[in-house]
């Protein structure tokens, strides 16, 4: 999920702000602010590197750029860029968290096909604060 480069994606701009929820069944590049929800079952999120996002996000992937304050479930994948910084808990299938990208919250893997609330299938849960180690913290903390 890299940068849209076609007009697959609906765009919000970096001058929009948007509050309340937001909904849809389209893949979806932020590069502006949005504050409330953000659902789009069986679609992507791309949060750009000017987007500043303050919502619970649903999605089948998400990539983070920018900055997001709120939690995270993505169905598939969920995916922190070196300049990402998200505060809040993370539930996917799969991350990539790259050098440089902060992360404080907790983060859940789910195996495929099993059940979100199922604790039988889960991994346990994660407190993680992740710095990169040119930005002075340590690597990777668990709580």
């Amino acid at each position: 999920m890299d940068i849209p480069k076609t007009g697959e994606f609906a765009h919000i701009g970096k001058s929009v702000v948007i509050k309340g929820e937001l909904s849809g069944s389209e893949d979806l590049y932020i590069d502006g602010t949005v504050e409330g929800a953000i659902q789009l079952q069986g679609n992507n999120l791309v949060i750009g590197p000017n987007g500043h996002v303050h919502a619970d996000v649903n999605a089948k992937g998400v990539t983070i750029q920018g900055k997001l304050e709120g939690n995270i479930r993505a169905s598939d994948r969920a995916e922190l860029r070196k300049s990402a910084v998200v505060l809040g808990d993370i539930v996917t299938q799969r991350i990539a968290i790259e050098d440089g990208a902060y992360l404080k919250g907790k983060v859940e893997i789910h195996a495929e096909g099993a059940k979100p609330n199922s604790s039988a299938t889960t991994k346990p849960d994660t407190q993680v604060e992740a710095r990169s180690a040119a930005a002075g913290g340590t690597p990777v903390t668990k709580h």
